[in-house]
C-alpha cells in the first residue's frame, strides 16, 4: 500500500513539475506593426529588450510595410499591440476607429519615437551636381519618390518640397506649382520608401527623395551612395503608440518605454535615425540644416488640415497633380 501511495505521489509531483516547466517557458507574444524602414533597427532593439528583465518572457510578431497601408490593415483587423508609423495621421486613423486611445500623445516625447530629415540621395560623386530643390526640376533630371497615397515617406517629401519653396519666399500658389513640376520629373512611384530605395539602387533615376536614415541604411548595406542635406528641409517625426489591446499588457507598456530609453535610442541612431534625446543626436554627429522646419512651422493648421488639403484622394492637391500625370 505504501508503495502504491509513493508511486502516486511521484506521478503527481512529476506532473506538477512538468506543468510548472511549461508555464515557465510560456511567452507573452506582442504584435508590432510598423512602416517599412525601421525593420533592421527593430531587429536589434527587440533582441536588446528581450535581454532585460521586462522582456525576458516576451516574443514578437512583426509586420512592416508602407505606412498608410499598415494603418489601414490594422483598422481592417491586423492584430497590433504597438504601432510605429511614419506620420501622425496614420495613428489618428486608428484613434478614429477606436483602436488607439485618444491620449496616445501624452508623455515626455508627445508620442514621437524617432526623427529624421528629407534628403537627396544622388549617384556616387553627384555627377548631376544636385544640391538644391531647384536642381530637381531642371533638364531631364529623374526624381524617385514613392506614391503619397500609400507611403508616409512620400508625404514627408511633398511637405519638404512645399515648405522649402515657402522658406525661399515663394507664395503658396508658386509652391504648389513647384510640386507639379517636381512630380513631372518622377518616372515611377513605388508603394513605400524602402521600395523606392530599391528602385534607385537598381539604377533608375538621378536622385532619390527619402529619409536621411534610408541613405545611411543603403551605405551600411554596401550600396555606396552620396546624399545631400538640402538647406531647407523638414524634420520628420515618426510616432509610436500602444493600441487599446496593447495597453492592457504590462509587457507592451514596458516595450514602448524601452523604445524611448537610451539603449534603444542609441540603436536607432546607429541605424541612421535622429534620436528624440538631443544629446544622442549630437553625439552621433548629425548635421543641423540651417533651414530646418517642422510641420507646425508651415502655417498650414496641423496634420488634419494638411491631410485634407494635400492628400484628399479626390480633391487634394496631390490627387490633382496625379491626375495631370495620367495616374
Amino acid at each position: 500500500m505504501r508503495r502504491i501511495c509513493l508511486a502516486l505521489t511521484v506521478v503527481v509531483l512529476g506532473g506538477a513539475l512538468a506543468f510548472g516547466a511549461s508555464a515557465a517557458v510560456e511567452k507573452t507574444k506582442l504584435n508590432l506593426v510598423a512602416y517599412s524602414t525601421p525593420k533592421d533597427a527593430y531587429g536589434k532593439i527587440i533582441s536588446a529588450f528581450e535581454a532585460t528583465p521586462a522582456g525576458k518572457d516576451v516574443s514578437f510578431s512583426q509586420s512592416y510595410g508602407a505606412s498608410g497601408d499598415q494603418a489601414r490593415a490594422v483598422k481592417a483587423g491586423l492584430p497590433a499591440d504597438v504601432v510605429n508609423f511614419s506620420l501622425e495621421p496614420d495613428v489618428t486613423l486608428l484613434v478614429g476607429a477606436g483602436l488607439v486611445p485618444k491620449a496616445w500623445k501624452k508623455g515626455r516625447y508627445n508620442g514621437i519615437v524617432t526623427n529624421s530629415v528629407v534628403v537627396f540621395v544622388v549617384r556616387d560623386g553627384n555627377p548631376k551636381h544636385i544640391k538644391s530643390w531647384n536642381d530637381l526640376v531642371r533638364g531631364k533630371i529623374q526624381v524617385i519618390t514613392p506614391n503619397p497615397f500609400s507611403s508616409g515617406g512620400a508625404r514627408w517629401n511633398v511637405l519638404a518640397a512645399y515648405g522649402a519653396m515657402r522658406k525661399q519666399g515663394r507664395s503658396d500658389k508658386q509652391a504648389i506649382k513647384y510640386l507639379s513640376q517636381l512630380f513631372h520629373h518622377v518616372p515611377v512611384q513605388d508603394k513605400s520608401a524602402r521600395d523606392a530605395l530599391q528602385t534607385f539602387t537598381s539604377g533608375k533615376g538621378d536622385v532619390l527623395l527619402t529619409y536621411e536614415n534610408e541613405a545611411i541604411y543603403a551605405n551600411k548595406r554596401g550600396t555606396h551612395t552620396d546624399y545631400v542635406v538640402p538647406r531647407q528641409t523638414i524634420l520628420i517625426e515618426s510616432p509610436v503608440a500602444l493600441t487599446k489591446d496593447g495597453a492592457k499588457h504590462k509587457e507592451a507598456n514596458a516595450f514602448v518605454g524601452f523604445l524611448h530609453g537610451s539603449k534603444a535610442q542609441n540603436i536607432f541612431a546607429d541605424q541612421g535615425y535622429r534620436s528624440v534625446i538631443p544629446s544622442i543626436t549630437r553625439s552621433h554627429g548629425f548635421p543641423r540644416p540651417k533651414g530646418l522646419f517642422t510641420i507646425r512651422q508651415l502655417g498650414l493648421g496641423g496634420w488634419n488640415h494638411v491631410e485634407k488639403r494635400f492628400f484628399d484622394p479626390n480633391k487634394g492637391i496631390m490627387a490633382k497633380i496625379e491626375r495631370s500625370l495620367g495616374h
